[in-house]
């Protein structure tokens, strides 16, 4: 499936993004959806998920309490909202998909088999 990330962008630390990801077709509400990060010169990171049922949910922990991962399964979307950013939050946010994977935690790249483009998120100290 063909993914679209937006959202990204310049932020001050403390400020808040909320990063889309879309996927054409009616199949989409059969997609576990995740969110990963890369920073320059690192390994791209797992950093949030959401199954395909919406019933499980996963955020790394240098996120916890500060993002959120949902989904709107009528318009094709699952939304990572990113608050309370930090510098260390800067890098290339890529959406990936899978199907019908109900698990989320432990996930790596190679359980993913569809990727959007990535988004840059810069926060600014």
């Amino acid at each position: 499936v063909q993914l679209q990330a937006y959202g990204g962008g310049l932020v001050q630390a403390g400020g808040s993004l909320r990063l889309s990801c879309t996927a054409p077709g009616d199949i989409f509400s059969s997609y576990t959806m995740g969110w990963f990060r890369q920073a320059a010169g690192n390994e791209r990171e797992y950093v949030a998920a959401i199954s395909w049922t919406s019933v499980n949910t996963y955020l790394t922990d240098s996120v916890k309490g500060r993002f959120t991962i949902s989904r709107d399964n009528a318009k094709n979307v699952v939304y990572l909202q990113m608050n309370f950013l930090k510098p260390d939050d800067t890098a290339v946010y890529y959406c990936a998909a899978v199907r019908f994977r109900t698990l989320v935690r432990g996930l790596d790249v190679h359980d993913f088999d569809s990727w959007g483009q990535g988004t840059l998120v810069t926060v600014s100290s």
